[in-house]
């Protein structure tokens, strides 16, 4: 990430098994909800098996890029600890139709910073949706021991010697 932090890499695309497993074991501690919601890219095969797994069937995706199709976009910028520059995420206005009024569960497959996950949370709330909780697959650096999320695991983040940090 920089010259004094690096990161360990967790990456769910292409891992069913894991996805399936992680899935099902946030849902057996997720609070009631009506709708999962994740951002682009690496919380979407999360976000679809947890909402198959439920019976819920709908989850929505905040974009990194306003598609042509996406009428009167809002948005809300991002900077995490995994890209180079800050990023905006999107939300339509027929998803925030789709939203307002209903129990969001967010989720995403790595919480680190906070940054991204809270940049959901921003425009859920902005649609008049009610967040009743935050999933991760995984916690690291700042995220480790923090309350206001549910989570399976903590990986660590090391120093440039690769040694842990505390």
């Amino acid at each position: 990430v920089h010259d004094d932090l690096y990161i360990a890499a967790f990456v769910m695309f292409g891992d069913v098994e894991i996805t399936v497993a992680a899935a099902r074991e946030l849902l057996k501690i997720a609070p009631q909800f009506d709708v999962i919601m994740t951002a682009e890219a690496k919380g979407i095969p999360l976000a679809y098996e947890m909402a198959r797994q439920s019976g819920k069937y709908n989850y929505v995706v905040a974009r990194k890029y306003p598609k042509l199709y996406m009428k009167s976009v809002f948005s809300a910028d991002v900077h995490s600890i995994t890209t180079d520059k800050d990023q905006t995420l999107y939300l339509s206005e027929d998803e925030a139709q789709y939203l307002k009024g209903r129990r969001v569960l967010l989720v995403d497959d790595v919480i680190s910073t906070g940054e991204s996950i809270h940049a959901v949370r921003v425009l859920a709330e902005r649609a008049g949706a009610q967040v009743v909780g935050v999933q991760t697959v995984l916690v690291e650096g700042d995220a480790q021991g923090r309350t206001d999320l549910q989570y399976l695991g903590v990986i660590p983040v090391f120093d440039a010697n690769g040694t842990p940090k505390a």
